[in-house]
């Protein structure tokens, strides 16, 4: 049979030798035979997407006449063989989509004839060989995915005839050659996922005219986007994201075949609330045929032009989130009606959700989170049926749920988390969601029978709302929950026996209800269960002591009074068994009836003692608690506890009144006093505005009151204290601020870390979250600064002095109480003539920058126009680490990492320093309306905290 006539295969009609052997995508496999050398005429060799698994033949090498050898997409393995260079008319070489190791020969440098060169997708190692230079008729060349390293030869600037260069995702580093964008032929440039420095050269737009594809993501390029690049009138693809490039977007009116655009996680813009850098999305309006825009993650101020809305209808994504963007969002974006993720979370946005967002009902991702907007849900959104994922977190938004959202099927993530939202709980009761989370609202009623048709739910937080009732015993159906947050609500009865079945739970918070009855065994048997927080109910009965329970440290317990047993590291009293409860009760019972009968023989007593006590009650001081739990102090207790309130005991001296340390006789505890001077006008006013707070408020974040002292002192003078919880470690002033001391000699003295200052000031964000949003009143601290944050033994954050604080009796959420004088205020609260929210924000905004800087806003560095927030905001984005406290400076590094890893390390650093000064300089803008709401400072500074731990800058 004549093999010319068989599939695939071509012969030379001289000789009838065969020139061309054609079996792409034949499902061919085993190996390719060496006796393919024996082809000796053959000009074509295709072999391209089949499962051709061992190495390439050498004996490919021997293939003097061949122009073009196909060997993608298969899986072989093995090295390059060298000897391919012995085919000196090679034009095409293809062996991408394998899994090649080894280096590249360097023997292929002769082959001067090929044109097209693909080694993509393999696992070759090493660098670049310096003979590919000689590669002269050298058109496109594929390299990416690879693990190769070293630099970028130089030596490529002599292939003039290149169109194509792909090197992305390997690790080359070191800078890139700025000859290569002299090349006037190249069409597409992708550097991409690599470790590469440099510029884009300001002439870029003139030097390469047909440039179609710019692609240098993820590299450490900085300098500026250069204005030329608008000369590129060719260009479709402008990837630049996740490099170091600052200033200004220029104008992009040219490029009108611009299909995609991503400029995201840079340092562009200025960092100014106030200024217009957006303006550039005007001149992308003439991309007619514009897919993808991205500018996530920088530092872009000012509002979004209304010619957004004049963007192509071409645009599935736009995504401008995690910026400094201001302003109402413009209705005129309900005219991108292809859209299909919208992203502007993490901003200023406020005002109310445009009901022209309903028009883009292919949007399947939209992204809200972490503005200040506010307002109901406009119904127009029940239009989005496609919508799979919906954040609206950390925003202002009230009313109820709506109601359309359960006849919702596509939704898969749903964020309505940190709102105002109230009424009945709402979701999807039939669909694929896989994460609700409704946490941090006003929701009320019970949680629905309805949840346990949510199949798929991964993840169910319902926390901070006053949910009631018993946890539905439908919710052992969502077996493939991993958590399960319900913690600060009011369910009670007992943990459900249905909730065995969720076998997937990783984390499971009952914590702040009213659980009662036993702690059910199943939690035991939960191998995936990882932390577990049962804190604050009524749970009684033995503690198990097998799975989760054997971790002290990722099991809490505390609050409930009844609990016994369990590993002994919680410390919680033995059980006792029935009978022997039986016997204790008796034994209660008759030891109350004896005390009843002797309380009765001693009234009489106690009446005639109690008649002298009130004729000397006008000699004697009086002492009163906030709370009938805590103990009564008298003058004398304090007196002896402060010696006499010596001045080696003054801790500190106030406006009001002084602080001193103390030592309880009877049992040992370490006391601060604040001693009211009621000779300074509005010192009484300011212990009653203090005792009348403090008696409201309990948080870990809050400084602990003991008691209140109100009488007359030995002296017969009105006596006025407060005993508080003492704080070892003293203020936060003392800290930023210490005055120099003998010790300080040895180098002890006082320093902060990154990771105590980043903590603190979490820790106030908690406290103030708490103040403003979560008591029954909101309460306004009007005076926070340095001094009046303490710190304990473990550097946690204490908020204190309550003496200027204001209970604002709201009847809207955002009511405001008048000040009775301006002369109330702290020193660093906000210009405003009435307490608010806001208030307090501006002062928090200028201590964080005080925190990280170092510098005191009462500096005399600040007069005339400067003072703190401006001197920050001028400073960036180039002068960030210039203006930060230089003991922060030095922090995080190892001195093993390599250059590429100290660098990249470094580049975090910096770049989470700069979001800080964003978030001070967001809450200490002029106009209160622009300030960033405090629950949203809280979850970006722990954004930040979470991402210096992930690369190991905190330790």
């Amino acid at each position: 049979m004549d093999l010319c006539r068989w599939y695939g295969v071509k012969c030379g009609r001289r000789h009838h030798r065969v020139r061309k052997l054609d079996l792409n995508s034949q499902g061919l496999s085993g190996s390719i035979s060496p006796h393919i050398g024996n082809l000796s005429f053959l000009r074509i060799l295709n072999l391209e997407n089949n499962r051709f698994n061992l190495e390439i033949p050498p004996q490919i090498g021997q293939l003097r006449w061949l122009q073009a050898l196909h060997l993608s997409n298969n899986s072989l393995r093995g090295v390059i063989p060298r000897n391919i260079s012995g085919c000196p008319n090679l034009g095409i070489l293809l062996l991408d989509y394998n899994q090649l190791v080894g280096q590249i020969p360097i023997e292929l440098g002769s082959l001067s004839n090929v044109q097209e060169l693909s080694f993509a997708r393999n696992q070759l190692i090493g660098s670049i060989p310096s003979s590919m230079g000689n590669l002269s008729s050298l058109l496109w060349i594929y390299l990416s995915e690879n693990d190769l390293s070293g630099i970028i030869p130089q030596f490529l600037d002599r292939l003039t005839k290149l169109e194509t260069i792909d090197l992305s995702r390997n690790r080359l580093s070191g800078n890139f050659p700025p000859s290569i964008f002299n090349l006037s032929s190249l069409v597409e440039i992708d550097v991409g996922d690599n470790h590469i420095h440099g510029n884009l050269p300001e002439d870029i737009g003139f030097t390469l005219p047909n440039l179609r594809t710019l692609t240098i993501v993820q590299n450490h390029f900085t300098g500026s986007i250069p204005s030329s690049i608008s000369n590129a009138t060719n260009l479709r693809y402008l990837q630049l994201a996740a490099n170091e490039l600052s200033g200004k977007v220029p104008s992009l009116a040219n490029l009108h075949n611009l299909l995609k655009v991503l400029l995201d996680r840079n340092y562009l813009g200025s960092g100014r609330v106030d200024a217009n850098e957006l303006s550039f999305l005007c001149s992308l309006t003439n991309a007619a045929n514009l897919e993808v825009l991205s500018v996530v993650i920088n530092r872009l101020g000012g509002i979004l032009p209304v010619c957004i809305g004049n963007l192509s209808t071409t645009l599935t994504t736009l995504q401008v989130g995690m910026n400094m963007i201001s302003g109402e969002i413009p209705r005129e974006i309900g005219n991108l009606v292809n859209l299909q993720r919208l992203d502007m979370g993490d901003n200023l946005l406020f005002g109310l959700i445009p009901s022209d967002l309903g028009n883009l009902s292919n949007l399947a991702s939209l992204d809200l989170s972490n503005d200040n907007l506010s307002g109901i849900i406009p119904s127009s959104l029940q239009s989005l049926q496609n919508l799979l994922f919906l954040w609206i977190d950390g925003n202002n938004f009230e009313g109820p749920i709506p109601s359309y959202l359960e006849k919702h099927k596509s939704l898969t993530i749903m964020g309505f988390s940190r709102n105002n939202f109230s009424g009945p709980v709402i979701f999807p009761v039939a669909g694929s969601l896989l994460i609700l989370d409704l946490s941090w609202n006003h929701l009320n009623g019970v949680l629905p029978m309805e949840i346990g048709n949510l199949k798929h739910l991964d993840t169910l937080d319902v926390s901070g709302n006053i949910l009631d009732g018993e946890i539905p015993s439908s919710l052992g159906n969502c077996d493939a929950l991993a958590f399960l947050g319900v913690r600060d609500n009011l369910f009670r009865g007992s943990i459900p026996q249905s909730m065995s079945s969720l076998r997937n739970i990783e984390e499971l918070d009952l914590s702040n209800n009213s659980f009662s009855g036993d702690i059910p065994k199943f939690l035991e048997a939960f191998q995936y269960l990882v932390k577990l927080n049962l804190s604050y109910n009524h749970l009684e009965g033995p503690l198990p002591t097998q799975g989760v329970f054997r971790n002290v440290s990722a099991t809490f317990v505390v609050g409930n009074e009844k609990l016994c047993g369990g590993m002994p590291e919680f410390e919680l009293p033995e059980c006792v068994s029935r009978n022997s409860k039986s016997k204790q009760q008796a034994h209660k019972l008759k030891l109350t009836i004896a005390i009843l009968f002797g309380l009765l023989g001693i009234t009489l007593t106690i009446t005639f003692l109690y008649l002298c006590w009130l004729k000397r009650k006008k000699n004697k001081p009086i002492s009163s608690s906030l709370d009938d739990s805590l103990p009564n102090l008298s003058y004398g207790t304090l007196l002896k506890a402060t010696d006499g309130f010596s001045s080696t005991n003054l801790i500190g001296v106030g406006s009001f009144g002084s602080v001193y340390k103390g030592l309880l006789q009877n049992n040992g505890n370490v006391i601060a006093v604040k001693v009211l001077n009621l000779t300074r006008h509005g010192a009484l006013k300011s212990f009653k505005a203090e005792c009348e707070v403090l008696k409201c408020i309990k948080h870990r974040n809050l400084l602990k009151v003991l008691t209140a002292c109100s009488g007359i002192n030995y002296k017969g003078d009105e006596f006025k204290a407060l005993v508080y919880e003492f704080m070892v470690n003293g203020s936060l002033e003392e800290w930023l601020h210490p005055n120099p001391t003998p010790n300080d000699a040895n180098g002890h003295s006082k320093k902060l870390s990154l990771i105590q200052r980043i903590n603190i000031s979490i820790d106030v964000t908690f406290a103030l979250d708490y103040l403003h949003n979560q008591c029954e009143s909101p309460i306004i601290h009007c005076d926070l600064k340095p001094t009046n944050v303490l710190l304990d033994a473990d550097m946690v954050g204490h908020v204190g002095d309550f003496g200027l604080a204001k209970i604002v009796l709201e009847s809207t959420s955002n009511a405001r109480a008048s000040l009775s004088s301006a002369g109330l205020r702290g020193t660093e609260y906000a210009n405003e003539s009435q307490v608010s929210r806001e208030g307090d924000v501006y002062s928090y905004g200028v201590l964080l920058l005080e925190m990280f800087t170092g510098l005191s806003p009462t500096s005399n560095m600040f007069r005339d126009n400067l003072n703190l927030h401006n001197y920050v905001a001028e400073a960036l984005p180039q002068r960030a680490v210039e203006i930060t406290d230089p003991v922060l400076l030095h922090e995080g590094y190892s001195h093993n990492s390599s250059q590429d890893s100290l660098h990249e390390r470094n580049r975090i650093f910096q770049g989470c320093l700069e979001t800080i000064y964003r978030i001070g300089l967001a809450c200490s803008v002029e106009d209160p309306r622009r300030r960033m709401s405090i629950d949203r400072v809280a979850t970006q500074l722990d954004s930040i905290r979470k991402k210096l731990f992930a690369t190991s800058l905190l330790e």
